[in-house]
């Protein structure tokens, strides 16, 4: 194993009990003299989910693999909207409507919050960004803990984390996920790829649309200058790392090409990995997340595995077992699978804790 790298595993690892963090009652902001619940009391509650089951787990059911596989096809813009609606009907079985088929594997970005946009914990503002080699600018998401900013006069200097979405753009799953790091007591910046065709529409499909019309260099070039410019920023450490799922996640391999020492850390989810004769650019220590079931990124992590050692880049890479292509997303419950993204969110933090905020900025 070369020098100084961490011990690289391929783990098919038993799963963990899902632990979550504390959430607000019906997305007002929690006060200190109301009673806590967790997400899964809360939805319980809402949806009267028998005690002990969640409603995802409750509501869930049992779609045939095949229609996940169509699923997929249909958000990276292989099939039609009416292609994939079609499809649904042919995998409706016993018990198991097509309508419900479809509602299963369309996002719910309400069963999958959650961190309110209003918590008290966090301090969210949409911020600009230029990118004079991309598209001129590009919108996003910043999110830091409300305590960093109010515990003195000057802000906490804070690793910063980019968060880069799927092929949707910045939609609300993806804010949460930025809000989950400043709990974490990162600031995140969630850029939005589709800022130059009027920004995430409020819809997958149509984000999906959009997503092809961008010209991919210049969008490129925007996640670029948006992880410079959190970098650079006066309140940030000075270290940043890079997520990101889907295409955010090959955007994450491509960021550690591109940034070299001026990315700390890049802990892709299910994204393609960069070209062999890039990966010795990469100065970042790299954590990948694939589904087992994923099987064309599951089978080239080994590839991608061989030239981080030769480049002796410190990494690991996990392939979780049972777990689809988007595995980590809670807003779509048919491919979400909660062990694995357990798992994946604290490896994630570990990883940054250790190579993005280090013993100088804790």
């Amino acid at each position: 194993m070369p020098a100084g790298s961490r011990p690289t595993s391929v783990s098919l690892d038993a799963a963990h009990a899902w632990t979550e963090r504390e959430y607000t009652q019906r997305g007002k902001p929690q006060r200190k003299s109301e009673p806590r619940i967790t997400r899964a009391g809360h939805l319980r509650d809402i949806l009267g989910a028998p005690k002990g089951v969640t409603p995802m787990e409750q509501q869930k059911p049992k779609i045939p693999a095949e229609a996940i596989e169509l699923y997929n096809r249909y958000i990276h813009g292989e099939i039609s909207r009416r292609d994939f609606l079609e499809g649904a009907k042919r995998f409706a079985i016993a018990g198991v409507a097509a309508t419900a088929i479809i509602d299963a594997l369309m996002p719910n970005y309400a069963l999958g919050q959650r961190v309110s946009k209003t918590d008290e914990r966090i301090k969210g503002t949409y911020e600009t960004v230029q990118s004079p080699n991309g598209n001129g600018s590009i919108k996003g998401y910043l999110v830091r803990p409300f305590s960093a900013d109010t515990r003195s006069e000057t802000p906490t200097k804070l690793p910063g984390v980019l968060v880069v979405h799927e092929n949707r753009g910045l939609n609300p799953h993806i804010e949460d996920i930025a809000r989950r790091f400043a709990l974490e007591n990162f600031m995140a910046f969630a850029p939005d790829g589709l800022t130059s065709v009027g920004g995430y529409p409020g819809d997958d499909y149509k984000g999906g649309q959009a997503f092809m019309k961008v010209d991919r260099m210049k969008m490129t070039e925007d996640f670029v200058a948006a992880a410079r410019w959190l970098k650079s920023r006066a309140d940030c450490s000075g270290k940043i790392g890079a997520t990101g799922f889907c295409f955010g996640g090959g955007m994450a391999n491509t960021l550690a090409v591109r940034l070299g020492a001026d990315l700390a850390a890049a802990a892709p989810f299910y994204g393609g990995a960069p070209a062999d004769a890039d990966v010795p650019k990469i100065k970042a220590a790299i954590l990948v997340h694939h589904g087992e079931l994923d099987k064309p990124l599951a089978t080239a992590w080994p590839a991608y595995e061989a030239e981080l050692k030769k480049a002796n880049i410190p990494h690991e890479g996990h392939i979780y077992p049972g777990a689809v292509h988007g595995f980590n997303n809670d807003a779509t419950p048919e491919r979400y699978n909660r062990a694995a993204a357990d798992q994946a969110w604290r490896r994630t933090i570990e990883w940054f804790n250790q190579y993005v905020r280090g013993p100088s900025s804790s």
